[in-house]
């Protein structure tokens, strides 16, 4: 049985080990409780059953819980820097000595869809296991499909250093690597980011790796990709064509597909 008032108030307690006045800890606990909420608008929209609409609520609320000892230990959000947090979430909540899971939720049924979901939620479609089971799969899409969602969201608005690692990209520059990537595929190679500027065509990236098209059509809705793009002009003029054009591939997806 999953108690979802019980997961929160367990959520709650658990973010106050971290100091809640960081801009970084304030925007993670944020987000992990509106992915809990668009996980659970996203499962009623397919009309999941009762269980699977709390289950994804759940993973929501717990898909990031790597976050915080990240920061604490790297002060930074960016894997390749530091750790893989969907990773270190895994060995959070499941470490056989001291996981945390039942704090959470005290049936152990679920285990196996939360860990895989957790475990695959930053990674690519094409580097998510084919051994997964259809619900492991599927709560995996849903989690990925939220998290984006929620992402670019915050995006729109957050300020930048949080984001972004730094206040002001005007003189960044958008890697090749980076942005032959995105033009021929859609899709990039994290492994290659450089700059603050290659995280921000990461993020127009995501719309790319959807698994929903209800997803896709919330963000055109929502006008997300729109503002994000306003929000950077580029001082040299061959990094500000390569901005032009991401933005230009992706929303000429995002009409093809909702």
């Amino acid at each position: 049985m999953i108690d979802i008032t019980k997961s929160k108030i367990a959520f709650a307690k658990y973010s106050k080990n971290y100091d809640i006045n960081n801009d970084k800890i304030r925007l993670k606990i944020a987000h992990m409780e509106r992915v809990a909420i668009t996980s659970k608008h996203l499962s009623i929209k397919l009309q999941l059953s009762q269980e699977d609409i709390q289950l994804a609520e759940l993973i929501g609320l717990l898909h990031d819980i790597g976050r915080f000892e990240q920061l604490k230990r790297f002060n930074t959000f960016i894997d390749k820097n530091s750790i893989n947090h969907g990773e270190l979430g895994v060995e959070i909540l499941f470490n056989t000595q001291d996981g945390i899971i039942r704090d959470f939720i005290l049936d152990d049924e679920y285990d196996k869809i939360i860990k895989n979901a957790i475990l695959n939620h930053n990674k690519s479609a094409a580097n998510i296991p084919k051994d997964l089971d259809s619900k492991e799969l599927l709560h995996t899409k849903i989690i990925r499909d939220s998290d984006k969602i929620d992402i670019l969201n915050l995006l729109t608005y957050e300020k930048k250093e949080s984001a972004w690692e730094k206040n002001d990209l005007s003189n960044d520059t958008i890697s090749d690597e980076i942005y032959y990537e995105f033009m021929k595929s859609g899709k990039i190679n994290y492994q290659d980011i450089k700059s603050s500027a290659d995280i921000l065509v990461s993020n127009f990236a995501y719309i790319f790796d959807f698994n929903f098209q209800d997803s896709i059509k919330f963000i055109n809705e929502n006008h997300y990709l729109e503002k994000i793009y306003k929000r950077f002009v580029f001082n040299k003029k061959n990094t500000m064509d390569k901005y032009i054009n991401v933005y230009a591939k992706t929303m000429e997806y995002v009409r093809t597909k909702s």
